[in-house]
C-alpha cells in the first residue's frame, strides 16, 4: 500500500503527551455537543472509533511486513469495511490526488466517504449503522444462528467482541461525525513521538478515568494508573510468565503489565518474543458488558493485538463469550487484580467455593489461590474490611488458606484518598503473596500518613520506584531502608520493596522503620495456640463429662428415678455443655484473631497535649490578643493611606 509522500502536507504534528491530550479533548468536546453529553456516553463511542482507526494502521504494516519478505497476508476486513474506504478523508480536490495515499485495490483513500457524502445527507449514518455496524458483529457471530462464526480469526472475533455493545451511531449530526473522523484520522503511530511517551494509549487512560469520575459506575472498573504500575513493578513480571487479571475491567493490569515487560526487552527483542508477549502471554475475565469492549479496545491501543479475554462471570464461570481464551492455561504465572468490593453474589456463585459468602472479593480471594501456579505470585488491592474482619467465617477460613497456601509477604496501607478520583473512598490495601510456601512473617508498610487528593494524587515515587520503573531514592521511603538497600551491592538494582520483602524474610531489624514493620506471624500463631490450648483441653474434659452425665441420665431413666433427680441431672449436663461451648468459643476468638491482618503501625508517634484547661485557655487568650494587635495595625495602616 503507497504511504503518504514526504512532499505531502502532513498531518497537525503531535509531539507531546499534552499536545495529544489537547488534541483528544477537542474530539470529546465534538462529542459532547453532539448527544454525548457524559464519558459514559462519549468514551465508549470514542473508543470504537480508534478501535477501527488503530486497526487501520495495524493491518497497513502487517501488510507491509507481508509484502516486504514475500509472505501471504490475510486482512481482518475488506473493502468497503475498512478505516481507509469510509472513514478517512477523501482527497480535498483533484490536485490532491496523485499524492494521496491509495488502497490495494489502488482506490484513494476514503473513496467510500465520498461516494456516501455525494449521495447526500444521512448516508453516511445509513452506512455506518445498517451496512458496517452489521458486518462486524458477524465476524464472530453468526446473526442467522448467534453461534460462533466458524474459521473466523482471533482478530475477526476480537473485531466482533470489541463492537458488539455498538448498535448505531450516537453523534447525531454527520458534519460532526465527519469532524470527528478527520480528527481521529489525524492520529496515527507516524505522527506521535514514541521517544516521549507511550502513544496513545495514555491519553486514552485518562479518559477511561473520567468514567470513575464524580462517583458514576465507572469507579467500579478503574483502579488508579500509578498504583497498578507500583503494583507490577513489584511484581516483576517476565517474558515466558503468563499474567492474568479475573475481573479486568478496562484491562489496566495487563497492559500497564505488557508496557514492563516490553520495555525490558528493548528494541533487540526477537520478533518470536514480541509475538509470544503479544498472543500467548496475558489473560483476563470480564463480565460487564460496557467494560468488556473498552479493555480489548485498551489492550490493543497500547499494542496487544490478539487479547486472551473471557466475557462472563468469573465466579459463576457462566460465559457470555469465551472463544477469545481458548489459549488460556489452567493456572496463572502472575496474577495482578483489583476485585471489586462490596458486592454480593447469590448461592449460584457461592456454591463454587469451599467457604460460602456473599462478599465477591472474598470469593475472589479464593479463586484466585485456586488458579495461581506453584511459585506464582500475586498483587491484588483489598478493602480493609477483609483483612480486620474476623466475625465471619468465610472471611477467617479465606485468609487462613491464603496464610497456609502462599507466602504472604508483604502489605501496604493506602491512603484513605487513593480511590476517591475514581468514584470510591474505601479504605485499601495491597497484598503480595507468592504460592507454595506456608507465610511466617509479614511486612508492613504504612503509606496512610501520606495525604491524598485530585491535585495531589499517589505517585511511584511514594513506592520507590521512578516512572520507568528503576528504583528511586526519595525522601519518602523510610531512611534506615534506603540506606540499607543502598550499601547491600546483592540488591543493586532491585526494586526497593523486593528488598525489603528479602530483610521481611530473614526477620533483620533492617526492615522496620517509622512507616515499616514485621510481624512475625508464625510467632503469632504459635502463641494463640497456646492460649488456645488450656480453653480446649478443659472444654474436651467438660465434654467428656456430658458424655459420662448422659450415660447416668439414660441409667437413671431406666430405673425410674425421681422427675427431680432427672431434672437436677439434665440441668448439669446443660450447664456443662453451655460452658464446654463458651471454652470453644473463645478459643475460636483467639485463634480468628490471628487472621485480622489490618496494618496498625506500631511506631506511629501520638502527639497527646498535656496542657491544663487554664493553660489552653491563657494560649486562647494569647491568640487572641495577637489577632487583636494585628487588626490594629491594619487599621492604622488604612488611615495612613486614606
Amino acid at each position: 500500500m503507497a504511504r503518504p509522500k514526504k512532499t505531502d502536507k502532513a498531518p497537525k504534528a503531535i509531539a507531546s503527551t499534552q499536545s495529544l491530550s489537547a488534541f483528544v479533548k477537542s474530539i470529546c468536546d465534538v462529542m459532547r455537543r453532539s448527544n454525548c453529553a457524559s464519558a459514559l456516553q462519549y468514551v465508549p463511542e470514542l473508543t470504537w472509533i480508534l478501535f477501527l482507526r488503530i486497526l487501520d494502521a495495524q493491518e497497513v504494516r502487517d501488510q507491509e511486513k507481508a509484502e516486504a519478505v514475500g509472505a501471504t497476508f490475510m486482512p481482518a476486513l475488506r473493502a468497503p469495511y475498512r478505516w481507509q474506504d469510509w472513514a478517512a478523508p477523501p482527497p480535498k480536490n483533484e490536485s490532491d490526488k496523485p499524492g494521496h495515499p491509495k488502497t490495494p485495490e489502488g482506490k484513494p483513500f476514503g473513496w467510500k466517504r465520498q461516494e456516501l457524502f455525494a449521495a447526500g445527507d444521512g448516508k453516511l449514518f445509513d452506512f455506518i449503522n445498517k451496512e458496517l455496524l452489521p458486518h462486524l458483529h458477524s465476524l464472530d457471530v453468526d446473526p442467522r444462528t448467534n453461534l460462533p462464526m466458524p474459521g473466523a480469526t482471533p482478530k475477526q472475533r476480537i473485531i466482533g467482541r470489541t463492537m458488539t455493545a455498538v448498535e448505531r451511531v450516537r453523534v447525531d449530526s454527520e458534519t460532526n461525525l465527519r469532524d470527528i473522523l478527520d480528527k481521529v484520522h489525524e492520529i496515527s503511530v507516524d505522527h506521535i513521538d514514541d521517544q516521549h511517551f507511550f502513544t496513545l494509549s495514555q491519553v486514552y487512560e485518562d479518559l477511561l478515568l473520567k468514567m470513575g469520575e464524580k462517583n458514576s459506575d465507572g469507579g467500579q472498573f478503574f483502579t488508579p494508573r500509578e498504583v497498578i504500575r507500583a503494583m507490577v513493578h513489584t511484581v516483576d513480571p517476565q517474558l515466558g510468565q503468563t499474567v492474568y487479571d479475573p475481573c479486568c475491567g478496562t484491562g489496566g493490569f495487563l497492559a500497564i503489565a505488557y508496557e514492563h515487560i516490553n520495555r525490558k526487552l528493548g528494541t533487540q527483542a526477537r520478533s518470536t518474543d514480541i509475538d509470544a508477549l503479544k498472543h500467548d502471554t496475558f489473560f483476563g475475565r470480564e463480565k460487564e458488558n460496557l467494560v468488556f469492549p473498552i479493555a480489548l479496545a485498551n489492550l490493543v491501543l497500547h499494542g496487544i493485538d490478539q487479547p486472551n479475554l473471557w466475557h462472563g462471570n468469573s465466579l459463576t464461570r457462566r460465559a457470555t463469550y469465551g472463544a477469545l481464551f481458548d489459549k488460556a492455561p489452567k493456572l496463572f504465572d502472575v496474577i495482578l487484580t483489583n476485585p471489586p468490593f462490596g458486592g454480593k453474589e447469590g448461592k449460584d456463585a457461592q456454591k463454587n467455593f469451599a467457604f460460602e459468602t456473599s462478599a465477591t472479593q472474598v470469593l475472589f480471594v479464593q479463586d484466585i489461590l485456586a488458579e495461581l501456579a506453584p511459585g506464582g505470585t500475586c498483587a491484588i488491592v483489598l478493602d480493609e474490611g477483609l483483612l480486620f474482619r474476623t466475625n465471619e467465617s468465610a472471611f477467617v477460613e479465606t485468609k487462613r488458606k491464603l496464610v497456609d497456601e502462599c507466602e504472604l509477604w508483604a502489605i501496604l496501607s493506602l491512603p484513605g484518598g487513593v480511590f476517591s478520583t475514581a468514584g470510591a473512598g474505601v479504605k485499601t490495601n495491597l497484598l503480595f503473596f507468592t504460592k507454595g510456601r506456608k507465610t511466617e512473617r509479614i511486612w508492613y508498610y504504612d503509606l496512610s500518613q501520606v495525604k491524598v487528593g485530585k491535585k495531589t494524587p499517589l505517585t511511584l515515587a511514594h513506592f520507590g520506584f521512578a516512572p520507568d520503573g528503576s528504583v528511586l531514592n526519595d525522601a519518602a521511603l523510610p531512611a534506615a531502608l534506603v540506606a540499607d538497600w543502598q550499601a547491600d551491592e546483592a540488591n543493586k538494582g532491585k526494586p526497593f520493596p523486593s528488598y525489603a520483602r528479602q530483610l521481611a524474610r530473614r526477620g533483620t531489624p533492617e526492615a522496620d522503620s517509622r512507616w515499616s514493620w514485621t510481624v512475625d506471624f508464625a510467632a503469632r500463631r504459635a502463641k494463640a495456640s497456646e492460649e488456645m490450648q488450656p480453653l480446649l483441653d478443659d472444654a474436651a474434659k467438660l465434654k467428656a463429662e456430658v458424655v459420662d452425665l448422659k450415660e447416668q441420665l439414660k441409667r437413671l431413666k431406666k430405673e425410674k428415678a425421681a422427675d427431680d433427680v432427672l431434672e437436677a441431672h439434665d440441668a448439669k449436663i446443660r450447664e456443662k455443655d453451655k460452658a464446654a461451648r463458651e471454652l470453644e468459643s473463645q478459643a475460636a476468638a483467639i485463634d480468628a484473631a490471628v487472621f485480622d491482618l489490618k496494618a496498625v503501625n506500631p511506631n506511629t508517634v501520638a502527639t497527646v497535649d498535656k496542657r491544663t484547661p487554664a493553660e489552653i485557655i491563657d494560649s486562647i487568650e494569647s491568640h487572641g490578643r495577637l489577632v487583636s494587635d494585628a487588626l490594629a495595625r491594619l487599621r492604622n495602616l488604612l488611615r495612613e493611606a486614606a
